[in-house]
């Protein structure tokens, strides 16, 4: 969907196919018709946006031949679909039956993660509609935090400029601008906006910059219009907001039965406590957690959120709670002043096949309706904060 903001520009809203487990070029047009079409049809809307995940096989198919390039935009664009943002976080597998950890690897310390991002950044060039001024990749925050050295520093930052330097290149050859943006999360060497001003502020911001998710920004305890501020005192451009809200609660003790359903074998659900020295360092020992299971079983203070997302349009239950109010906050801070903050927002909750039994789409059908949902209740906040669908074209 495209939205306009107050100061002309428009701003696209979409949702993340990583919610989704194709791999192969065959499975990511099946899985627009199975999902994204329905989606676009339950909203009512002529043109919907995807953050389009492609697996690493099959964004390596997609650089090599411009032919399937052309076949995948002529099917996007009969079905009433756009990507102007591809998630680069994920490598491949990420819907397999136990991810945890092995999401960080190939890390940015590897010629994989360059050769898979730079990948991305061509098949988009080609994606992108005419009428767009540029795309977007999201991908991962460097690394995991350990192990960490000065070798493993600096071979990160060498393909940092590789991977600038290949931006540069798509662009010479294709005339489209694609940049890049590193998403701090839990438990990764940037967990918070102040650990991406130490880290990253001396990249080629022209185009790298930041992936802001809301789920994570909640987790580190961070207020978003202080993070914001944190991010353009260090020169980092917000290139992509992640749409999202995270697991809450407030008395984690008297909640444990209730959290103890929400923990699960797929992926990481890294756990912060506020307060304390936690408050000042989210990563500090004494409030933290890599999972959900640890977090429970180490009895951390609360109050807690933990790296889950959530669908938006449908909190837990009490006693459990989520961040909505940081979300709502993010995209105040972002929206509603004179300028946007940034044209490019996906609907981020990949954790739909592993919520609670009673709260599991059972079909693609249930699964497209929650999609919709989710995406009809980021529109009506933005809707809120004074923007508009883009006069012209079709939302």
């Amino acid at each position: 969907m495209r939205l306009r903001h107050a100061d002309g520009s428009t701003v696209h809203l979409g949702y993340c196919t990583n919610v989704h487990p194709a791999e192969d070029l065959a499975g990511v047009l099946a899985q627009l018709d199975a999902y994204a079409v329905e989606v676009r049809r339950a909203l009512d809307a002529d043109l919907l946006g995807l953050g389009l995940w492609l697996a690493a096989p099959v964004a390596a198919e997609l650089a090599a031949d411009p032919v399937a390039r052309r076949r995948l935009r002529r099917e996007l664009t009969v079905r009433g679909l756009e990507v102007v943002t591809l998630n680069g976080f994920p490598y491949a597998a990420f819907q397999a039956p136990v991810v945890k950890g092995a999401v960080y690897h190939p890390d940015w310390t590897t010629p994989q993660r360059l050769g898979y991002t730079l990948n991305l950044a061509r098949v988009l060039a080609d994606l992108l509609p005419d009428d767009v001024a540029r795309g977007s990749v999201s991908t991962l925050p460097l690394a995991w935090r350990t192990p960490w050295d000065a070798g493993r520093a600096d071979a990160a930052r060498h393909r940092l400029d590789e991977l600038a330097a290949g931006l540069a290149a798509v662009e010479r050859e294709t005339g489209r601008t694609v940049r890049v943006g590193f998403e701090p999360e839990p438990g990764c060497l940037v967990e918070s906006t102040g650990q991406a001003g130490a880290v990253l502020s001396d990249m080629d911001t022209d185009r790298l910059g930041i992936c802001l998710d809301l789920a994570h920004l909640a987790c580190a305890w961070e207020e978003p219009a202080g993070a914001l501020a944190r991010l353009r005192a260090a020169g980092l451009p917000v290139v992509k907001v992640q749409v999202s809200a995270a697991l809450a609660a407030a008395d984690p003790a008297g909640s444990a039965e209730a959290l103890r359903r929400w923990a699960e074998p797929r992926f990481l659900h890294q756990t912060r406590a506020g307060g304390g020295a936690g408050a000042a360092d989210p990563a500090h020992p004494a409030y933290a957690a890599d999972d959900l299971d640890a977090a429970l079983d180490a009895h951390l203070p609360g109050p807690w959120r933990v790296h889950y997302h959530v669908p938006l349009h449908a909190p837990p239950e009490p006693p459990l709670t989520s961040t909505l109010p940081v979300l709502r906050a993010a995209l105040a801070a972002l929206y509603a002043g004179p300028v946007a903050g940034c044209d490019h927002l996906d609907v981020e909750t990949y954790t739909w096949g592993v919520l609670p039994a009673a709260r599991r789409p059972r079909t693609d059908a249930e699964l497209a309706a929650g999609i919709a949902a989710e995406l009809s209740f980021t529109r009506d906040e933005l809707v809120g904060l004074g923007l508009a669908r883009a006069a012209g074209v079709p939302a």
